[in-house]
């Protein structure tokens, strides 16, 4: 079994908070990495209706019984009854990391629960494979950059012998446009379909909502629900612009990418990684795939995203800014032959903010490590070794 970089992370906090938490999309490895984590715990699947009947007809009862010696309730968000209830329960017994809570909807975004669980528990997001995560397989090294982006890094793809096409098409149809749309009462599929692959369509681009609205035929207020269902089921994020004090107009439209580029792909029609070198969401989909790194880099820490653009009204951008006290940036080129022109937003943006050149990076499509004394240069394999001396 693949290790998970979060593990760690976890054991740390069963003896520091009374709850954890831990969400991240269906399929990305929260009940494996529970059950190999916590063996001797109780496991409770609330999307089974037996399951839910018997937590919900006693839940005092049910927690007294199964608590003691540690207790996984799995698709947590299926009970929100119980959330109120399990704040007496570890208010009263003052004992650590007991209780296990995992979903694939980000269910502290309810004030309900966030307001239940406030200063109780320890929120882990937990997303699909991370380079770091795979990179002592030589089956996934050795891959070509195209076939890692077409294949994604959801576990099952790796864990089992699927065919990548096959599984993100059947986790399209029971997931996508069964489970999530059902969320928000979303009566028409066809609608829901072209409205996601018109999502696809727009990685990382700036997200004109009455632009994806006029396409769609629907109003503005309808896609910003339609994308916040996207967002709390962690198949989506809206990249926010960092705001600050220069004097230039600053964009204040959000950026969409997908957080698994698997997904991305099979959304947007493209059938294998051949058509994906040719595409012209190539550039788009790279781009995004390093977004992602950077997310799991955080979130397998239990922090927070502290990721942001930058763009300003004249078109000049930093695909990356990291905010952590310190300002860095770094700059996402596919091209895999290096020139000097890929580094031109990151010496505008080095000259705006008197941002030492040591604090910058440009990411490239290539292979052969490259100097520069204007930045730092990196290649995928660099990417989270650079992300550890932030």
């Amino acid at each position: 079994m693949i290790k998970r970089a979060l593990f760690e992370a976890i054991v740390k906090s069963l003896a520091e908070y009374p709850v954890i938490s831990i969400t991240g999309p269906r399929q990305s490895g929260k009940t494996t990495l529970c059950r190999t984590t916590l063996p001797n715990y109780t496991y409770f699947n609330l999307e089974r209706i037996d399951n839910r009947e018997m937590v919900l007809s006693d839940p005092i009862g049910f927690l007294n019984r199964y608590t003691k010696n540690g207790l996984i309730l799995d698709e947590a968000q299926r009970a929100p009854e119980l959330f109120s209830y399990i704040q007496s329960y570890v208010d009263d017994h003052k004992s650590m990391g007991k209780i296990i809570l995992t979903g694939s909807q980000n269910f502290l975004l309810s004030n309900a629960i966030s307001q239940s669980l406030a200063g109780r528990v320890k929120n882990f997001r937990l997303l699909p494979f991370s380079y770091f995560e795979l990179s002592h397989l030589k089956s996934f090294t050795s891959i070509s950059t195209d076939k890692m982006l077409f294949d994604g890094l959801y576990p099952p793809i790796y864990d089992r012998s699927v065919s990548p096409s096959d599984w993100y098409g059947n986790y399209i149809e029971t997931y996508l446009e069964r489970d999530v749309r059902t969320l928000k009462n979303i009566s028409d599929l066809h609608l829901f379909q072209k409205f996601i692959g018109l999502c696809a369509g727009r990685i990382g681009q700036l997200l004109n909502f009455s632009s994806l609205a006029s396409d769609l035929g629907v109003s503005s207020h309808t896609v910003k629900n339609w994308l916040g269902v996207l967002e709390a089921n962690y198949i989506i994020i809206l990249l926010q612009p960092h705001h600050n004090n220069l004097n230039k107009r600053i964009t204040k439209q959000p950026k969409l990418y997908f957080l698994d580029t698997g997904l991305a792909c099979a959304l947007a029609h493209i059938n294998s990684a051949d058509t994906l070198s040719r595409h012209y969401l190539r550039g788009s989909i790279y781009e995004n795939y390093a977004i992602c790194e950077y997310l799991k880099f955080r979130f397998n820490q239990g922090l927070s995203s502290n990721l942001y653009f930058w763009r300003d009204h004249h078109g000049n951008e930093v695909d990356m800014v990291i905010d952590n006290g310190k300002l860095n940036a770094l700059e996402i080129k596919s091209g895999e032959t290096f020139h000097s022109d890929m580094l031109k937003g990151l010496r505008y943006w080095q000259k705006l903010t008197n941002t030492p050149k040591k604090n910058t990076a440009l990411l490239f499509g290539g292979n052969e490590t490259r100097y520069s004394g204007e930045a730092e240069i990196l290649t995928l394999s660099q990417l989270n070794s650079w992300f550890n001396t932030l």
